[in-house]
């Protein structure tokens, strides 16, 4: 395969991975400058550079589709390949992309620079950072499925094309639904992934539809700049997430945790001490009168009603 070559150890054999792919992304060329290959492109959510793994992407036989190229790495893991040790252990998954995604940041970046204006789309579609992005538009369907997202004006046999977000908020809501339909078929349950920002305590957890249109826009808005999965959101109907009211914060400790040291006797404040001192503070000068009379042969009040004890016999 051609392109761009993925970063390698340096003790990895040369130009080999281990991939999962469709026979599609390997068909053998019909040409021998046709076969597939590896590039990178813009990343349709920001255009920009800025993850490796999910900005590669493979065209496969004579650039009739387009497959993206994600990795799954994990420390430690290499591959036995026949007699040798392949020390490069990914695990890459190629999967069928629409180009429409990619064309679409070229689209609005030429309807805000040109002001709206009518522009053929190989004029649209360039770049001089990844001369391989004209590449998009020999995929199969571009031409017939470009106006999705564009409106068009044909003069003469030449086409012109211009960004247009209300047919882009159509075609995306499609796309939506498509991805709600799949989640639908293969049992995929949603509920706790889209609830959990907003999970309480002790609440069952259902998938409903909104659910399964959230996370589809979820999924889609991977895939496109961030003002447009907002504008999609709205298109959708979706309300707006409210995170539950924060748990109030905990009192802090009014007293210091760290150990006082004896510096004086403090058995004065033990619980009998203390006791007589609260007595005596709350004593009424009568009270303290009476506590300095000598006592002495005198009985308390309650002897009198005491049993009397028993005569021994």
């Amino acid at each position: 395969m051609q392109g761009t070559e993925l970063q390698r150890p340096a003790a990895a054999h040369p130009a080999q991975w281990v991939l999962v792919a469709p026979e599609a992304a390997t068909d053998p060329p019909k040409t021998p400058d046709s076969e597939p290959m590896f590039t990178r492109l813009r990343s349709p959510s920001t255009g920009k550079f800025w993850n490796r793994e999910a900005t590669l992407y493979l065209f496969n036989s004579g650039a009739q589709q387009l497959f993206e190229v994600k990795a799954f790495h994990e420390e430690y893991r290499s591959w036995f390949i026949g007699e040798t040790v392949q020390q490069d252990g990914r695990l890459l998954f190629v999967t069928p992309m629409d180009p429409l995604f990619l064309i679409l940041y070229y689209l609005i970046k030429a309807d805000k620079e040109q002001q709206g204006k009518f522009q053929p789309l190989d004029q649209v579609v360039l770049d001089s950072e990844y001369p391989y992005c004209p590449l998009l538009l020999k995929c199969a369907d571009v031409k017939q499925s470009i106006h999705h997202v564009t409106e068009e004006k044909e003069i003469g046999s030449q086409k012109f094309h211009k960004y247009s977000q209300e047919k882009t908020l159509k075609w995306l809501k499609k796309k939506v639904n498509q991805t709600v339909k799949a989640l639908k078929s293969n049992n995929i349950s949603v509920g706790e992934r889209v609830q959990a920002p907003t999970f309480i305590s002790g609440k069952q957890i259902t998938d409903a539809e909104e659910d399964y249109v959230r996370y589809a826009h979820g999924l889609i808005s991977e895939y496109i700049p961030e003002d447009l999965s907002k504008e999609l959101s709205k298109y959708l109907g979706l309300p707006e997430l409210t995170s539950p009211s924060p748990e109030p914060p905990l009192k802090k400790r009014k007293l210091s945790d760290v150990p006082v040291e004896a510096e004086e006797d403090y058995t004065k404040f033990n619980s009998s001490n203390l006791k007589n001192k609260k007595a005596n503070s709350k004593m009424t000068a009568a009270q303290k009168a009476l506590a300095k009379v000598d006592k002495s042969g005198m009985k308390s009040i309650s002897s009198f009603f005491s049993s009397k004890p028993k005569a021994s016999k």
